[in-house]
């Protein structure tokens, strides 16, 4: 099969189209034929090496962890799939090596659901890594309900237009950081944009006199630091993006494959309640350019690969 790989660490400029053996199928993992897959800024910075200390790698690598696509076989010990079934997923197994931009990928059935009814290929495929830490920092780590006013760093960025969108539907009021450019796409999630740099808390007190109850970070650094200056008591913070979280009494979030949380994500999708903004897309064989639009930080929305459409 066809499959972008890298045999060392490095830039965008190690990636290329080579000619793989199709992956075997373990008991307790699905062959997917993979329709579309996704960018996140974790593939690149695994490709760079960066999580090299946290995860081991075995060279040659096929990059990715998003996935949508077609059920072509069942493990044998999966009844909860059959061939034809339309799935999408966040497949990231304990080590880096087979990864989702290829034509078929062996996907852990703990890593899968059903794929949206009403979402393109690339929208599904765009959905699970970032959606899922997206609702686990808001759902499971932030418990976000209708007496929250929510603040979220980056709201315009892959993750943040679904934290957005997540938290909305959880009836909080949402208060998001982007650039001026993108206020009225806030707006239109049903967000009270703000700028971020210089004088953000006194923005957000503007709009938040008492200070906000819960905080989502997906940026770290200087957003973080000025977090510290809109808290309302008892507040909550969550960080996937600066461990230093901790000294605010916040919580470091990192993502994990889960079936029921992606399942509800899907369910969100399908009530209209959560949509996928779809910032470019790439076919396989320019996976390595669209890794270099993701290293540019400004994307609204998501970045999506076509492998079979």
């Amino acid at each position: 099969m066809k499959a972008i790989t890298y045999s060392s660490f490095g830039g965008a400029e190690v990636l290329e189209q080579s000619e793989v053996p199709d992956p075997k199928v373990g008991p307790d993992s699905v062959l997917v034929k993979v329709k579309a897959a996704s960018v996140n800024p974790v593939d690149w910075k695994v490709r760079e090496g960066y999580l090299d200390g946290a995860l081991d790698v075995f060279f040659p690598v096929i990059p990715g962890w998003d996935v949508a696509g077609v059920v072509e076989s069942p493990g044998i010990s999966v009844p909860e799939f059959a061939e034809g079934d339309e799935v999408i997923g966040y497949v990231r197994e304990d080590v880096v090596r087979r990864g989702t931009f290829a034509e078929k990928v062996a996907a852990p059935v703990r890593t899968l659901a059903r794929k949206p009814k009403n979402a393109t290929w690339e929208q599904a495929a765009s959905l699970p890594l970032a959606g899922l830490t997206a609702y686990q920092s808001l759902v499971h780590t932030l418990q976000i309900n209708e007496d929250d006013t929510v603040l979220i760093h980056a709201a315009a960025g892959g993750v943040g237009s679904l934290a957005t969108q997540i938290a909305v539907a959880c009836g909080a009021r949402v208060i998001g950081t982007a650039s001026e450019r993108n206020h009225d796409y806030l707006r239109s999630l049903g967000a009270e944009p703000v700028t971020y740099g210089d004088d953000l808390a006194e923005r957000v007190r503007e709009l938040a006199p008492t200070g906000v109850s819960a905080v989502l970070d997906l940026v770290g650094g200087a957003a973080l630091t000025a977090t510290a200056e809109v808290l309302a008591p008892k507040a909550r913070v969550a960080s996937v993006a600066d461990p230093g979280v901790t000294e605010l009494g916040g919580q470091y979030v990192f993502v994990r494959p889960d079936t029921a949380d992606l399942t509800a994500l899907v369910e969100l999708v399908e009530q209209g309640k959560v949509t996928v903004e779809i910032a470019e897309t790439y076919p396989l064989a320019e996976t390595a350019a669209a890794h270099k639009a993701s290293e540019q930080g400004h994307t609204r929305g998501k970045i999506a690969v076509l492998v079979d459409q």
